[in-house]
């Protein structure tokens, strides 16, 4: 693991750190680039702006672990009224969630009712909830979840999932996922795992990644590709012609603030696009791994504090 990334993804974890930042308005405004807002308007508008582009967009509440059930069903109200906006204004947009935000590490099945609640609410709507996948410890346990969640007649179709190319075991779930037709978003990973869980060289996980998009392209139920890097999303595109593959088939998916020039080559190219689009003032965590992903982006924010 890069020096760069490591150092992210334990300031990511830093308490005393993140306590700091979030309450200073310098760390506010870096955070502007990746997390639109503190407020579901915020998010809201971001949606709409989205939309009149072309590109559609997957809604984030951003928390993490909560340690009761009052906390956990807080968090299920804001994504229900996040549901509710998407159905209101009839917006081209779903919502992703953390299960340790709504109680994973609570007894008594507590986030997977919570969870079921919500993507009958999407179904509802019309619209869809991507499970994230945190650590490698609830990795099989989220999987689990979302198995038992979309067999459930009206949830079939409405829930999904995100698997990670760093770690190892990634081809046999994804290869199962896609036996039970669930849709899966492709990432690369961004916590700190250990070597014989994750791959620890960025080259394995990057030819890890084309060989699980390969497989998702060809047999997934509409798979997201999720990345930044030019040279996959190269890779995928000659894919798709070659296999004949039609855009209607998968999207790719990429980071609100990240790569905005290559996103806009990938819809002016008639590709689908949904941009993951977070809010609220827990940003720390999630911006921390940000920077762990694309240790470029720290240049990126440089220059804009030098200029202001």
């Amino acid at each position: 693991m890069g020096i760069l990334r490591s150092t992210f993804i334990s300031l990511s974890e830093a308490r005393q750190l993140r306590s700091l930042a979030e309450s200073s308005s310098i760390g506010k405004k870096l955070s502007r680039r990746f997390v639109p807002g503190l407020e579901i308007e915020d998010v809201v508008a971001s949606a709409q702006d989205l939309n009149r582009r072309g590109i559609s967009s997957t809604l984030d509440s951003l928390g993490e672990n909560v340690s009761d059930e009052a906390h956990a069903q807080r968090s299920a109200k804001t994504y229900h009224t996040m549901l509710d906006k998407i159905g209101e204004l009839k917006l081209n947009a779903n919502v992703s969630l953390k299960l340790t935000q709504m109680g994973m590490d609570l007894k008594g099945g507590i986030a997977e009712r919570i969870v079921a609640g919500l993507v009958d609410h999407a179904h509802d709507v019309d619209s869809f909830v991507r499970v994230d996948m945190e650590g490698s410890p609830y990795t099989q346990a989220t999987i689990d979840m979302v198995r038992r969640l979309n067999q459930n007649a009206k949830s079939s179709g409405r829930v999904g999932i995100v698997i990670q190319s760093y770690l190892r075991r990634s081809e046999s779930d994804i290869e199962d996922l896609c036996g039970q037709s669930i849709p899966v978003r492709l990432c690369k990973g961004a916590y700190k795992e250990p070597s014989d869980v994750a791959f620890p060289d960025k080259h394995d996980v990057d030819r890890n990644y084309v060989r699980l998009m390969t497989k998702l392209l060809e047999s997934g139920t509409y798979p997201a590709i999720a990345s930044h890097d030019e040279r996959i999303i190269s890779q995928a595109v000659q894919y798709v012609k070659e296999q004949n593959i039609t855009p209607d088939r998968f999207e790719f998916q990429m980071l609100y603030g990240i790569r905005r020039d290559l996103q806009r080559r990938l819809v002016a190219e008639g590709y689908r696009l949904r941009l993951y689009v977070p809010y609220g003032d827990a940003w720390y965590p999630y911006f921390m791994r940000r920077l762990a992903e694309r240790p470029a982006n720290v240049l990126f924010l440089v220059r804009n504090l030098l200029k202001s």
